[in-house]
């Protein structure tokens, strides 16, 4: 899953429109491609989620895919904060968004 502008890979993906420092621009395409990646690695399928910097977009989309796998909103964040990188998600309205993503 493609977060940003940038090559396109070798290997099968999916870009979501989705703007640096933001949320995605199509909340029902970013839902529809988040499911899709959880499905795929619930099947035993590697996922790859990349940005450009890997914080904010990336933290928001593996903190998203976390909320649709049950853990509840309200952790997501310090989660991936705690897994993945001290500062992923960076703005208030990652945040928001996670807060409605269910």
């Amino acid at each position: 899953m493609l977060l940003a502008p940038g090559p396109v890979p070798a290997w099968p993906h999916r870009r979501i429109r989705w703007p640096d420092f933001w949320v995605p621009v199509d909340r029902a395409d970013a839902v529809d491609a988040l499911t899709e990646a959880l499905r795929r690695a619930h099947g035993g399928e590697r996922v790859e989620v990349a940005c450009r910097g890997g914080t904010g977009r990336t933290g928001t989309a593996l903190a998203a895919l976390a909320i649709l796998d049950g853990l509840p909103p309200e952790r997501a964040v310090d989660w991936v904060r705690a897994t993945y990188r001290p500062r992923a998600v960076e703005t208030p309205w990652q945040r928001r968004w996670l807060r409605r993503l269910t």
